[in-house]
Order: structure tokens, then sequence, then C-alpha cells
């Protein structure tokens, strides 16, 4: 077991040496397959983001329950300890009337205007705010429908249209992605199969040598299974580096324009689990390029 660890370490530590020895040609083909694994890892830390900003829409969505101009503020407190019984609500809100007035007057510009009116237009209002594992579009709507029997309510207000937009255009987001990385990620398989392929016919006389003295194809095909190896890991540190050098220079614009509409929220990069799954995932490609392109090319292969 050891000489047999102490031969694979040879060979990875070989490996690195020999791709030092041609910079050039190993640092585009590291190049290449670092924008192949940037764009799908750019595509994902937006779409985590933007699920980020939605902050579980669908699990927080809350009910406007318009009272009618006569129900006064002691029925509709009364109506409200009632309903906090229900077992789908998680929290009910009571905006009386005059409070909603105050409000409409200060912020929207007709101040003057609603001084002229001799009662005041708007009712007491309850803001419901459901429970989390019951807030799905159907039962919300049939929560409203059963809101909008009750003798005191006037109007059930429950606007889920565009948070079921929202969602499923970030459901094909999130699929566009998908489809994205597996064919980025077969593009890497190509690249790399490609790479090894030229690699063995450049050293096929050695690969002859190796066979005619007893070498089998395992061990023969070691050396290149490293060198996709080192490709993948490098391709990953490359695209992790794009990732973040990218999150750092939006990270201020957004935090900035976040500010302007009163969130404190800033855009997060892959992270360390993120990073860590990027160069597993570059050095995995890596091998089984290198794997598919080395078992086919050195079949073919045979000392004369």
């Amino acid at each position: 077991m050891n000489a047999w660890l102490a031969r694979h370490l040879q060979t990875l530590v070989g490996t690195l040496g020999r791709l030092s020895q041609q910079p050039m040609a190993s640092l585009l083909t590291i190049l290449v397959m670092g924008i192949a694994l940037a764009l799908p890892a750019c595509l994902n830390v937006l779409v985590r983001n933007a699920q980020a900003v939605s902050g579980d829409w669908n699990g927080a969505l809350d009910v406007s329950v318009y009272l009618k101009t006569s129900v006064n503020a002691d029925t509709a407190e009364r109506l409200m300890d009632t309903l906090k019984r229900r077992s789908d609500i998680k929290s009910i809100k009571l905006i009386k009337a005059e409070a909603a007035l105050k409000e409409f007057r200060e912020h929207s510009g007709f101040g003057e205007a609603l001084q002229a009116l001799s009662d005041n237009p708007l009712p007491n209002t309850l803001v419901i705010t459901p429970v989390e594992n019951l807030a799905s579009p159907a039962a919300l709507n049939a929560m409203s429908d059963e809101l909008r029997k009750l003798s005191e309510v006037d109007v059930v207000q429950l606007d889920t249209a565009w948070v079921q937009r929202y969602l499923a255009m970030l459901d094909t987001v999130r699929r566009m992605v998908t489809l994205v990385g597996l064919l980025l990620a077969l593009g890497v398989v190509v690249i790399v199969g490609n790479t090894i392929r030229l690699d063995i016919q450049n050293r096929r006389d050695e690969i002859e040598v190796t066979k005619l003295v007893g070498g089998s194809d395992a061990f023969v095909r070691r050396p290149f299974l490293y060198c996709g190896f080192w490709y993948g890991l490098g391709g990953g540190l490359l695209a992790w580096l794009v990732v973040s050098i990218s999150v750092a220079l939006l990270a201020g614009p957004v935090r900035k324009i976040a500010g302007l509409y009163g969130s404190q929220f800033s855009l997060a990069g892959l992270g360390v689990l993120g990073g860590v799954a990027l160069l597993a995932a570059g050095a995995g490609l890596g091998w089984l390029g290198s794997y598919v392109a080395a078992t086919r090319h050195l079949r073919a292969i045979e000392p004369k």
C-alpha cells in the first residue's frame, strides 16, 4: 500500500512538473476551462442572490381585509381577536381608519384636499399573515374565500399573481442555469479529452516502449489522469477567482441600490463550500475527460 501511494504521489508531482514545462499550452487550456466553469458559477450566484432578495415571498404573503365603513374600531378589534384563534393565521395587525387617513394625508400629497372631506372614507383594515406551511396560493385563496363570507368584511385583497410569476421565472432561470452548466461541463470534458489526445499522440513512442517492457494500460493511463486532474483543478481555481472578482466589483453598486430602497441586502458570493464544490467539479470533469480520452486512445497503441 505504501508503495502504491508513493507511486501515485510521484506521478501526481511529476505530472505537475511536466505541465510546468509547457506553461503557455497549459495556461491556455486552464484559461478555457476556467471561463467555461465560471459562466454557470456566476449564473448560480445570480440565482441564489435573487432568491435571497425575494425573502421567501411564497411563505410570507399578507392578506389585506378591508372592513365595511360601518364597522367601528371596537368591532374590528373583536373580529381580530376571533380570527387570531384560527390555526392558519400567524399574526394579525389592525390598522384603524384614523391612523390610515393620517398616514395617507402625510404621504399622498393630497393633504389639503383631504381636509375638505366631512367623513373618513377609509375603513378599518386587518393585515393577516398566514402561517408559513399554509401559505401556498391554493390555501391563501381558500382562506380569502372564508374571510369574504364574514358580515363585517367588505373586500379581501390577495395579490399572489406577481409572486407566482416571479417564482416561475426564477425556476425557469434555475433550470436554464442547470442546462447551461451541463452543456459547459460536457464542453470541459471535450476540451480535456482533446488535450489529452494530443498529448498521447506526442508521447506515442514513449507509450509503446512502456508497453513493450510490460506496462499495463492502467499504468500508462495514470499520468494522463493526473494531468486532467491538474487541468480541471486549475480551471476551477480560475473560475472561483473570476466569480470572486465579479462579486467584489458589483457588491458596492448593489449595496447602494439596496440602500436606496431601505434594504440591508448585500451581494453574496460562492462562499467556502461553493468554492470547494467548484474546485471539486473542475477536478472531477478534468479527470473524467482524461479518463475517456486516455482509455480510448491507449487501446489503439500497441508496441510493434
